[in-house]
């Protein structure tokens, strides 16, 4: 399984991705999921995979190659658009060369790929391509996508990151996030890869793999871990009749009554008439008739 958050921010972008993959329990590898890709101080973009690893790998690979679609590849794209688009027709063409010999043997093509960066003269853009080749766009409203094991990092990001959000707060977080995946899934594991890319800056200025021995990500770790459970304990307990010193949670809803309480209803029934055993039928006697012999 895979974790990778990319963030859009008005500062810049921030790309976050695990390392692990796995085909069961006992087959774990380290992979890494993040590539760059840079010319000539007017374009820079990262793409980050989760899925199936050969695909995703394949893809990477016509895209590192420069391979042309209608003439545009990521080396000469006039936008983020145009590259991303790009990006969606690689993967295309390795549906077109794969898909079959997988259904066959029975594995579906699955791939997803946070894609972002920036070429000169327009601002940095970050895009979530599907494996159909299709893809959506970041925006101030939703700036951030998630792809893999996504479902435990998200609510601190739903509640810390707005598009305004400066980049080492929104660094945090995407950090927070990974930690809190880490935690809940043994399928998302370290090292990691983390970007920071300044607007404007057309390179990986901050760049950085972190590993358990990272003192930044081991104080995230111990220190979220303790700072949630202060928070926890410093909520009130629930009140019942008012009993305890929080808020009552017994007041009425203005949306619904309680909930009904069914109760078994008790039916009233007669003593059983008692069974009369009916007697066996009399025998019938059978009476000998007497015989006589005739004489001779």
């Amino acid at each position: 399984m895979t974790y990778c958050v990319g963030l859009c921010l008005k500062d810049g972008l921030v790309f976050l991705s695990d390392t692990r993959t796995n085909a069961g329990v006992d087959q774990i590898g380290t992979f890494r999921k993040m590539a760059l890709f840079q010319k000539d101080q007017n374009r820079f973009f990262a793409l980050m995979s989760a899925g199936n690893l050969a695909v995703s790998q394949a893809v990477k690979e016509i895209l590192l190659q420069g391979q042309l679609f209608d003439g545009i590849n990521l080396w000469n794209a006039q936008s983020c658009h145009d590259a991303a688009v790009v990006v969606g027709e690689a993967v295309k063409q390795v549906y077109e060369r794969d898909n079959e010999a997988l259904t066959k043997a029975g594995i579906e093509f699955n791939c997803n790929f946070i894609f972002g960066g920036q070429v000169k003269g327009e601002r940095p853009r970050l895009f979530n391509v599907y494996s159909a080749g299709n893809f959506i766009e970041a925006t101030p409203e939703t700036p951030y996508f998630q792809i893999g094991e996504s479902k435990y990092g998200k609510p601190i990001l739903d509640r810390v990151i707005t598009f305004d959000t400066p980049l080492n707060l929104a660094t945090k977080c995407a950090l927070i996030s990974m930690d809190s995946t880490l935690k809940s899934n043994i399928s998302v594991g370290l090292p990691l890869d983390l970007l920071v890319y300044e607007k404007n800056a057309l390179k990986a200025s901050k760049l950085v793999t972190i590993d358990d021995a990272n003192p930044y990500f081991e104080m995230i770790h111990k220190l979220w871990g303790e700072k949630l459970r202060a928070a926890f304990n410093a909520i009130v307990e629930p009140s019942w009749n008012n009993s305890g010193r929080g808020p009552s949670i017994t007041a009425p809803t203005k949306k619904m009554g309680p909930v009904p309480v069914h109760k078994r209803l008790q039916k009233s029934v007669s003593p059983a008439k008692p069974i009369q055993k009916s007697k066996p039928p009399a025998k019938k006697k059978v009476v000998k008739k007497a015989t006589t012999k005739a004489k001779a």
